[in-house]
């Protein structure tokens, strides 16, 4: 959902960080539509955004509460879920400890909801942002709240995207295989956060039965959906970094990536003659693969560095600086290790995916997104 009457094939939102746009939403609007307080935190919050979508495929200001209402994309979409009456699972790698504890190395660095109807149909939310959502339905009330800026965690503090994206039954099947071979963290026995009815679809209650286990595969997935959009799936065993294997997967498609590049253990630039000290033998080379420390709003530097700090970025998204126009929306940060001697350590040893789309004017905007140093 585009908004509370608008449906979409597909919705992409970056929220910007408190620098660029301090205190963003009036306090007249706050709101907390799916439980919680509003809350005032110290550092300030930020839930302005930009917004493109299959209707307008272009970035454009979104508003300046993003999930605070039920008529954003992200407050309308989780709407339908919350309050309606879908199967659904929802994992985080950072719930906080409501309704399973935080979970490391080697489970996957991974956050979304996936939520499906009596046919299979349904869609996928990735999100960037720790401890939400953390109830896929308003039968289970969440005592830490389930509403962007009515948590105690800032998670509205630094930048974060959100990717929709509408999925047939099939599509739905495969997706929950990349989440198996990812390792994304939740718990099948928890009902507030997932929830499979006897009636759904066997093939689909197979794939949920195996999440909240450990990935036993290291070859990438790769798998195209109905839409066009790929899905790249790293599993935890596969210990090379994450958006080097992307770029490896897109054949060598050099990359741009804005992500939580931040010490200990950020990953340098590579260029495609870099030597890859931690990389796999089923796998070709990569190409190259810059981090975007800035980039740009109308015309305003904003800052797209890792860091708990107001102008920190928790963002992972990238695009293609070769001949292709690819926009990628990914779960995995640029820390780890390309030295053979330190390969199993930080994003190296988790799991993740990416889903890379192809199409040039979304991808003209996102370029311009992070254009900058």
């Amino acid at each position: 959902m585009l908004d509370a009457h608008t449906k979409v094939d597909w919705w992409f939102a970056f929220k910007f960080n408190t620098t660029t746009f301090h205190d963003s939403c009036p306090t007249a609007q706050r709101a907390c539509p799916f439980g919680g307080t509003v809350k005032t935190y110290s550092k300030g919050f930020c839930q302005e955004f930009a917004i493109a979508s299959s209707i307008d495929h272009t970035l454009k200001s979104g508003g300046p509460c993003i999930g605070n209402t039920k008529d954003d994309p992200l407050g309308a979409s989780f709407n339908q879920i919350y309050f309606g009456d879908f199967s659904y699972v929802i994992w985080n790698d950072q719930f906080h400890g409501d309704p399973i504890g935080d979970r490391d190395d080697p489970w996957g660095h991974s956050k979304g909801i996936l939520a499906w109807n009596h046919d299979g149909d349904g869609l996928v939310l990735q999100v960037s942002t720790p401890e939400w959502p953390g109830s896929g339905s308003s039968t289970f009330s969440r005592t830490p709240g389930n509403s962007l800026g009515c948590l105690a965690v800032n998670n509205v503090l630094v930048s974060q995207h959100f990717f929709a994206l509408k999925l047939t039954k099939a599509d739905v099947v495969v997706v929950l295989g990349a989440m198996v071979r990812a390792q994304v963290p939740t718990n099948a026995s928890v009902g507030q956060i997932v929830r499979v009815k006897n009636d759904d679809p066997a093939d689909i209650k197979a794939q949920v039965g195996l999440l909240g286990t450990k990935s036993t595969v290291k070859r990438v997935g790769k798998d195209s959906l109905s839409s066009g959009v790929v899905l790249i799936s790293k599993p935890p065993l596969l210990h090379v970094p994450p958006w080097q294997l992307v770029s490896e997967e897109l054949d060598a498609e050099p990359l741009r990536v804005a992500s939580w590049w931040i010490n200990p253990d950020k990953i340098p630039n590579t260029k495609s003659t870099t030597k890859m000290g931690c990389w796999d033998l089923s796998l070709n080379k990569p190409g190259a693969v810059q981090n975007a420390s800035t980039g740009t709003w109308n015309g305003q530097s904003i800052a797209l560095r890792g860091g708990p700090s107001a102008s920190g970025n928790h963002a992972k998204i990238g695009v293609s600086t070769g001949s292709h126009t690819y926009t990628i929306f990914g779960d995995m940060n640029q820390q780890g290790s390309i030295q053979k001697t330190n390969c199993d350590i930080k994003q190296n040893i988790r799991g993740g995916m990416f889903f890379v789309v192809d199409d040039a004017p979304l991808f003209n905007s996102v370029r311009d997104l992070l254009a900058g140093q």
